[in-house]
């Protein structure tokens, strides 16, 4: 049948249907092989990836087995149990020596690599730095201290990979401004954690290097996208780490694992040699923060970033040093409160927080003041999606090369995939009995002209403007608000974009925005679970239920917020919340 055809619509004197028959077929085969030869291609990047982390695993894990044996009178638990502030007191007076600090901090991430799948890489130029602090004039601020740090900010001689494929051929030359600022400052970055892939996810799962596990409980994600920053932090085996954020990726594994995180307003800190997976996108700008286990050691990581050596290296960097006098005021606060977004109602526990630390801040003496953020809904699907898809999520789609997709991903790519025309028709039909999940797909059909983009860039600024005025009218300070948890189980994050609407309105608005532990998931709080309906009783409010799930006895945290370029009176707020929730658990 197929040669009959042919001869209808070729020329009987110039072509042989038996000869283009043959060629048709002879072309499709090689169209097959060529595709199986691009994908393995690519399962072989992937396994050499691996193979090579693998090794350098077990050259690190060598590494401490000799220091071990050299030094075997090592007080492991004492060292890890250390804060910062007292660890690099006795680094800096000599009584710990940052060898013995930096191999018992390896020794541990190596213990929690192992149980979470957290580090993509060690980096073994650390004994490099070991050895150059020994040489420098002066002591930094983080002297001897072991740091980790994500994925994406470049470390000379290694891979930045945003968990992709295409990232694992070329290692980047040069070392980001924030890893030469902690070099100079007397730290010692010593190993790069895992991320899902492309960064777009809080989740932390990607095909290369696989799933990293919540520390506190294995059958619960980390978070993300910093989430093996989270992992490795909360297991004890960094004791400050680095990490991104763009819609909450700092915050949601602080959230998740009981750590606290900070988000500092964009270009408080350089991004200079940072990578992502889709570059240029500037209404809602990716920032650089620090992950630890306690407030002080966010506001000395601040304090050592924030000084002149940054400040030359970038001069985008506006050359503001850390206000310690901010920092250390005592004076009684202004804050604004609300333990609900009016969009993607949080489990019960995440509230309770709210409403236990707003009684504990009253009776302190501070002044509590209801502030509400309006249209949460409208930032979500206006401001915030239609930035990072204002291409009909083409230019992410790209970054999956041959089609390798993260199971953790495969709900938003799928939705990313559907033609223009196709969101909005769903979106038409699904609008009087889905209205969250019909203007989702919507924001995902994206911006179609230069006119609209800029209308879209005006619409964030003009909902900033009036999110300032309506904070000055209240004479506000800062603001405590709910922070999405707790720690979902995994799988889970990829169908519930839209729920990181309490960490992504501040990136959005770019105000420093930090995270505190203050409680733990009580079995109360599991039963009243059970009665959870959220706003719309739609299939992501029954979604969250499954996935806060199972939760006693994980922490529960909860989100301190300042104006833009008030870093300190951020984490000086959260300082007091982080005192208060202590002097209550001791209690």
């Amino acid at each position: 049948m197929i040669q009959q055809q042919l001869r209808q619509l070729l020329p009987e004197r110039e072509v042989d249907p038996s000869a283009a028959l043959a060629l048709l077929c002879s072309s499709a085969a090689a169209v097959v092989v060529w595709k199986w030869l691009g994908k393995r291609q690519i399962q072989k990047k992937m396994e050499e990836a691996r193979r090579t982390r693998d090794e350098g695993v077990k050259k690190m894990a060598k590494a401490v087995q000799q220091f071990r044996e050299q030094v075997p009178s090592v007080q492991t638990d004492a060292i890890l149990s250390l804060p910062l502030l007292q660890l690099t007191e006795r680094l800096r007076e000599g009584s710990l020596s940052p060898k013995t600090v930096l191999y018992t901090y390896l020794e541990k991430a190596l213990e929690v690599t192992q149980q979470t799948n957290c580090l993509r890489h060690f980096i073994p130029e650390c004994e490099d730095q070991l050895q150059e602090i020994q040489r420098q004039k002066e002591k930094g601020l983080l002297y001897g201290i072991p740091v980790s740090i994500k994925d994406h900010i470049s470390h000379k001689g290694h891979l930045s990979t945003c968990g992709l494929v295409q990232c694992l051929d070329t290692p980047v030359q040069e070392d980001s401004v924030l890893v030469k600022v902690l070099k100079s400052q007397g730290a010692i970055p010593f190993a790069m954690t895992n991320v899902p892939q492309s960064l777009f996810n809080y989740d932390c799962s990607n095909p290369i290097f696989g799933q990293t596990l919540n520390p506190l409980n294995h059958q619960k994600s980390p978070g993300g996208s910093s989430g093996g920053e989270g992992a490795l932090i909360a297991g004890g085996g960094s004791i400050l780490g680095i990490g991104s954020d763009v819609g909450g990726s700092i915050r949601l594994p602080s959230s998740f694992c009981g750590l606290c995180g900070l988000k500092p307003t964009a270009e408080r800190l350089s991004l200079s040699g940072v990578s992502g997976s889709v570059s240029g996108i500037l209404a809602v700008p990716w920032v650089l923060g620090p992950i630890a286990r306690d407030v002080d050691s966010l506001a000395l990581c601040m304090k050592a970033l924030l000084c002149q050596e940054m400040f030359q290296l970038d001069p985008t960097v506006p050359p503001i040093p850390f206000d310690e006098e901010v920092y250390s005021s005592s004076a009684p606060l202004r804050v604004g409160y609300y333990d609900t977004d009016g969009y993607f109602p949080l489990p019960p526990c995440m509230r309770r927080a709210v409403r236990e630390t707003r009684e504990a801040l009253q009776a302190a003496g501070h002044q509590l003041v209801p502030f509400s953020p309006p249209r949460i809904h409208y930032v979500m699907t206006e401001l915030f999606l239609k930035t990072f898809f204002a291409d009909g999520g083409h230019a992410w789609l790209d970054v999956f090369t041959g089609g390798i997709v993260d199971p953790s991903l495969k709900s938003q790519v799928n939705s990313c995939k559907i033609p223009r025309l196709g969101k909005k028709l769903l979106a038409l039909i699904l609008k009087p009995l889905f209205p969250r999940l019909a203007d989702y797909l919507s924001a995902l059909g994206g911006i179609r002209s230069v006119k609209e983009m800029w209308n879209h860039h005006h619409q964030i600024e003009a909902y900033r403007t009036e999110i300032i005025t309506r904070w000055r009218e209240l004479r506000l300070d800062v603001v405590l608000c709910p922070v999405l948890g707790p720690a979902f189980t995994t799988g889970y994050a990829g169908k519930l974009l839209t729920a990181i609407s309490s960490t992504m309105l501040y990136n959005v608005l770019n105000f420093p925005a930090g995270v505190v532990p203050v409680s733990t998931v009580t079995e109360a709080d599991e039963e009243e679970l059970k009665l959870y309906q959220g706003y719309c009783d739609d299939p992501w409010d029954r979604t969250l239920k499954q996935a806060v799930a199972g939760a006693v006895g994980l922490p529960v945290a909860v989100q301190c917020v300042a104006l833009p370029w008030r870093e300190e009176l951020c984490l000086r707020f959260m300082k007091e919340v982080e005192t208060l929730s202590r002097e209550k658990r001791a209690a």
